[in-house]
């Protein structure tokens, strides 16, 4: 895909937009922000294309604050979502104009804010943060393997120390005799718990995760894979933790850095914490608890009306065809539909020429 970027000037990023979008129906409606800072803000959308209905909820959401400065699309962010108390974003940001230009063409808004990089696309679903542009620019079946990875991904950078707390405590009786010997054989001389070990290992990784990001330069890329390796093996020698916790942990950490969007990212990584105590509590019962309560969650989200879960819940509203660029992405010759985000009288986005 294309190697630029957006900058911090709200007109240069809305050039690189109509750069890719040469049409008249692509729209820019300026605003500002900020009773002192007076910052410039474009909501950008394709006439016909995006929804009246949602284009006027964005706009009474903008217009429902007062604040002294915005320094960053994210202050606009945290303003305007709905449920602010869920970990799960309900605006999904972009670094990159290809992105944002076919985000416009699904029926979406963009929104741009003036002294910063991120673009904000709304409304979003949970398919979406999933979803990256080389997916359309590769064809279907490594497309279709790319989303399955980050999908389990987004599960077990989630689940997984949990699990193995649930399993380990609770129902050894579901691992082999083997496998459970060798666990065990692992844990010789370690003097915690195993909740203990996972939420000691889970606090130092995200500790060389912020040093990482604080250090300069290729030292803080560094720091976070040499740091976690000496760490790892200086508690296993020492019989702080057992190997099995370091490699559950690690393969986590994985998991999570799988996930496209930081953000929706973050949100696995606060759950995490929230599956290890409910299954150090109550073991597997705890995960089928923790888990159904982030699926209700789940599925009582909305972003701007559509629901969070989309295609997978409400795929009817647009006649199941949503479903062909989920999971698995079919070939482009399948998708003439624009998703739900669009209007509904301007549905089609491919035709062949007879």
């Amino acid at each position: 895909g294309s190697n630029e970027g957006f900058a911090n000037s709200i007109k240069t990023n809305t050039a690189l937009i109509r750069k890719r979008i040469r049409s008249p129906q692509l729209k820019v409606k300026e605003k500002k922000a900020g009773v002192r800072s007076n910052t410039n803000i474009s909501l950008l959308y394709m006439e016909g294309i995006a929804p009246d209905i949602v284009l006027a909820e964005i706009e009474k959401r903008l217009e429902g604050f007062e604040i002294d400065g915005v320094m960053d699309s994210g202050v606009i962010e945290q303003l305007s979502e709905e449920r602010w108390l869920s970990p799960f974003p309900q605006f999904q940001t972009t670094l990159r104009p290809d992105r944002a230009a076919m985000c416009l063409l699904e029926g979406r808004v963009i929104l741009l804010c003036d002294n910063s990089p991120v673009a904000l696309i709304l409304p979003t679903d949970y398919n979406s943060f999933i979803q990256t542009s080389d997916d359309y620019y590769n064809r279907f079946e490594i497309a279709s393997l790319g989303r399955i990875i980050r999908y389990l991904a987004s599960f077990f950078a989630m689940t997984l120390p949990g699990l193995y707390l649930a399993v380990t405590n609770f129902h050894t009786q579901i691992l082999p005799t083997t496998l459970i010997l060798s666990f065990a054989a692992a844990r010789q001389g370690v003097p915690f718990p195993s909740v203990v070990e996972v939420i000691l290992m889970e606090l130092s990784f995200e500790l060389l995760r912020e040093a990482g990001i604080r250090l300069p330069g290729a030292m803080g890329n560094t720091i976070g894979i040499v740091g976690g390796l000496i760490i790892g093996q200086a508690a296993v020698e020492a019989n702080i933790v057992s190997p099995v916790v370091v490699i559950v942990i690690a393969f986590t950490a994985l998991c999570s850095f799988a996930i496209p969007n930081e953000e929706f990212a973050a949100a696995f990584r606060i759950l995490k914490f929230f599956f290890i105590g409910m299954c150090a509590w109550l073991g597997f019962f705890g995960f089928l608890i923790a888990l159904l309560a982030v699926f209700l969650h789940l599925a009582s989200l909305k972003s701007f009306g559509i629901p969070y879960l989309m295609p997978f819940a409400g795929a009817d509203l647009t006649n199941y065809q949503d479903e062909r660029d989920s999971l698995l992405r079919m070939p482009l010759f399948y998708l003439k539909k624009r998703p739900i985000f669009a209007s509904r009288r301007n549905k089609t986005r491919l035709r062949w020429k007879e």
